[in-house]
């Protein structure tokens, strides 16, 4: 298993990682603290016998502002960070890049282990679920990371069990499926806009935590998130849609009236996260106001929900080019594109 923190010398004694981070190892031992020396007090005990082998003395403060954030970890979450690294936009393409090596690894992993992972993007009009959906697909097999982005259901497809729409879909062993909206379209859209019966969306509360046990138990790995933006930001999203032409298509009559609806889709996330959110499969919620932030944040949460390491393969030799004599046709037999552009 690839040990990505490095090891402790005793419980609870406080290590130096790369960029300058204190790393705690603290009890339940799936939790780590990230922390930076200057939250800490600095002052060098090893003179002091009682202390002889830790690098620094915890200050009260720390101490229990640690305690806190361990008695209130909400469930699912495995990694606190004290302090937020701040990027500049190079910085963000420099962590973005190596996120998405870790994300190839993961996909190497998912493959040679017979993995079924689901994870579900959901949340508000213009709220970045395409972006991140794409920044994750963008250097992965499109073979074993697949995007499942569905449409309206036919006549015969709302005749079905609902969520038969989208069992279809699930992943088969060594593959990753990346839902751009999911099941959970009938608590949000379909409620708000009146698509389904009161009958049809209370069953779907009823039933959707139990599905989604099913789905465990039948050993897929399921993520959901919820990506979070304002009234704010949602509001010059759309209007910039508006202006931008590459990206009015994605302004739809059902977006508009979304937009007029915002209380009631407010209230309709908050009802689905009363019943769905629970610790079996917990919604994880992303401030998405800024989309590079959000990517940043979502995928390495991603990678550390899944436990993989990097898979070992054969050195790989290219074989000598065939060596033959043969006289291939001359070029005014075939069609070119004109050269319009040229780049140097």
């Amino acid at each position: 298993m690839r040990n990505r923190w490095p090891a402790m010398r005793s419980r609870g004694a406080p290590q130096r990682a790369g960029g300058g981070v204190w790393r705690i190892r603290a009890r339940p031992p799936d939790l780590h603290l990230g922390v930076r020396p200057s939250q800490f007090d600095r002052r060098r005990t090893s003179r002091s016998p009682q202390n002889r082998g830790s690098p620094f003395r915890f200050g009260r403060a720390v101490r229990e502002r640690v305690a806190a954030l361990l008695a209130d970890r909400p469930p699912g979450v495995a990694w606190v960070s004290l302090k937020t690294r701040v990027l500049d936009k190079r910085g963000y393409e420099k962590e973005l890049a190596r996120l998405q090596v870790e994300l190839v690894r993961l996909q190497e992993w998912i493959a040679q282990e017979g993995l079924k992972v689901v994870v579900l993007f959901e949340g508000r009009d213009t709220a970045g679920k395409g972006g991140v959906i794409r920044r994750i697909a963008e250097r992965t097999n499109p073979r074993i990371v697949r995007t499942v982005a569905l449409g309206v259901p036919s006549d015969r497809e709302r005749s079905q069990w609902y969520f038969q729409h989208y069992v279809t879909h699930l992943p088969a062993a060594g593959e990753m499926v990346l839902f751009d909206r999911s099941w959970y379209n009938r608590a949000g859209v379909e409620r708000v806009m009146g698509f389904c019966s009161d009958e049809e969306y209370t069953e779907f509360l009823r039933t959707c935590p139990q599905f989604e046990r099913i789905l465990q138990r039948s050993g897929i790995v399921l993520l959901k998130y919820w990506l979070s933006v304002s009234d704010e930001e949602q509001e010059r999203r759309f209007k910039a849609r508006l202006k931008n032409p590459a990206k009015r298509w994605k302004l739809s009559a059902v977006d508009l009236e979304a937009r007029a609806r915002w209380v009631d889709y407010a209230e309709a996330k908050d009802e689905m996260f009363a019943h769905t959110d629970n610790e079996d499969s917990p919604w994880f919620v992303v401030e998405a106001d800024d989309k590079r932030t959000a990517r940043l944040n979502l995928i390495a949460h991603l990678l550390d929900q899944i436990a993989y390491q990097p898979v070992t393969t054969e050195t790989i030799e290219f074989p000598p080019r065939q060596q033959r004599a043969y006289v291939r046709p001359p070029l005014d037999t075939q069609t070119f594109v004109p050269d319009r552009y040229r780049v140097k």
